[in-house]
Order: C-alpha cells, then structure tokens, then sequence
C-alpha cells in the first residue's frame, strides 16, 4: 500500500461501522504501520480515536515483540542480551539494542583495565565486584522491590539499581566478554552466579544481591536447607540463558500482579508462555516468589 492509502484506511477508524474491520486491516499490515498510527494519533483531538489508535499500536508492538521472542528462543537463546533487550521493549518498546550494549561494553572495558594476566579467580571477582559494587553502586532496589522497571535492563543500568536476577546478568554480561567462566544459577528465591575454574579449583558462587558475595558449595546447601527443601542438583549446576530470561518474564508478571495491572500480568504470561515448555511445569523452576 502507498502512504496515501495507509492514510485514507487509517482516517476510516473514525467511523464506528467499519472501524472493527479497518482495525483487523491494520493489524494484518503489522509493526511497519506505526509511525502513520502515530501520526493519527498526534493529529487527533478525540480522546476516543486516541485511544483506538494506541490500542492499536500496543497490539502490533505486542505481536512483533512476540514473534522476536520466538525467534530468539528458536535460535537458541545464546544471546542473553539481546533475550533481556526484548523483555525490556515490553515495557519500553523504543528502547535502543545498541545503547545497552555500549554500556555493558563500557564495563568490560573498565573491568579490562584493572585485570592482571593470571589473576586468581577471586581476585578476578573482587575486581569486577569493586567497578559494579563501589566505583559504579550498583545496589538491591529495596526500597521497591516490586517495582517493574527492577527487571527493565536498561532502567537498572541508568538507575544502578534492580532486584537479583538483572544485577546478576549485568555482572554476568560483563564477566562473559571478559571470558570469564560464570554462569547463572536457578536458586530458589534468589538469582546468583557460579564461577566454574578450571582444574583443580572448586566452583563458588557470587550473590550480586549482596554486592557480589561470594559463596561456597556449603553456603548454597545451608541456604537450601533454611528454606526446607529437597536438595537438587539444579540448585547448584549453571543454567540456560532461555532459563534467566524466562525467570526475568516470571519476575515481571509478579511485579504486574503487585502493582494491581492484571492486563500487563496477562500479556507477560504470553510471552512467558513462548519459553515455557510443559516439561517446565515440575522442574522446581517456577514458584511464585522468583527474583
């Protein structure tokens, strides 16, 4: 279709016979067709066909979002990044890929500079504990801890502040293009990191919650054991970026729920949907307080 007919189907909004069927039209035409809903949108003086019209573009958003996220998921999910940008453009639907990835590189490269050839790994640890944790505060958002821009990475990059799960895949981001060996670890309740050595070197773990405390095998086991569960091996194994996103989707949904928006808890469900297997049902993986 040219501009002027994209122009002419949108203006037939405004008549309530046909507007149903102009709005399944537009729908078909997809996330292409927004800049001129857009445009309606600033020229109208209606705050009914405004509000058509931004109904409109969530619902192309939210298909196109959907589509991304099944593509991403398909693909793999290696991207841990890109799998973060897309939950956050939920939210957040301009927000830009490459601004993120320039500040999670601005932190390697900060990182980089005070790393020493041969470093032990606690050492490698400490340092990358004292840019995020001192130099940048990066800290828990406990004042609210509910809050749904906690798992929007790019407020937590802007604000320093966010609930476990986005402080440990800021650190995680970071730690990976300094080739660190650090993974995610799916602990209930609670989001941390394992640093996996190699040789004779015991893993450990690192809790970004607490500014970047590190944790042994025993620790987790106590932890476990306060919360009065079975003891797993998933507790203590590193996990799948599809697993940290999928557990980011979960945090966001409860944030929804929190905050009394069903509809956004809903549609956030669907998105969660597209990474949740049946299988996921009884891994243990999907209780209701996340984080």
């Amino acid at each position: 279709m040219t501009n002027k007919e994209i122009k002419a189907l949108i203006s037939l909004l405004d008549d309530p016979e046909v507007a149903p069927q102009i709005q399944e039209k537009i729908q078909t035409l997809g996330e292409t067709i927004i800049p001129f809903l857009e445009e309606s949108w600033e020229e109208s003086l209606d705050p009914q066909q405004q509000q058509r019209l931004e109904d409109l573009i969530h619902h192309l958003q939210f298909e196109g979002l959907q589509q991304r996220l099944r593509v991403w998921r398909d693909s793999g999910g290696e991207n841990l990044l890109e799998g973060m940008w897309l939950l956050n453009s939920y939210q957040y639907p301009d927000a830009d890929f490459q601004v993120l990835n320039r500040a999670i590189e601005q932190l390697r490269f900060e990182v980089w500079t005070l790393l020493q050839p041969n470093m032990h790994p606690a050492d490698q640890v400490q340092t990358l504990n004292h840019v995020l944790f001192r130099t940048h505060k990066f800290a828990a958002n406990t004042q609210n801890f509910h809050s749904p821009a906690n798992s929007m990475l790019h407020r937590v990059l802007e604000t320093r502040r966010g609930n476990p799960l986005t402080l440990c895949v800021i650190y995680l981001l970071v730690a990976q293009r300094l080739k660190m060996p650090v993974f995610g670890v799916n602990l209930p309740n609670l989001f941390v990191l394992t640093y996996r050595p190699e040789g004779a070197l015991e893993p450990f773990y690192i809790n970004c919650y607490n500014r970047g405390l590190v944790l042994s095998r025993t620790d987790i086991e106590h932890y476990i054991g306060q919360l009065n569960l079975t003891p797993n091996e998933m507790f203590f194994e590193p996990c799948s970026h599809i697993d940290i996103v999928r557990r980011a989707l979960r945090n966001l949904q409860l944030s929804f729920e929190k905050m009394q928006e069903p509809a956004k808890a809903i549609e956030v469900g669907q998105l969660l949907a597209i990474l949740t297997s049946e299988s996921d049902a009884t891994d243990g993986n999907s209780g209701p307080n996340e984080e």
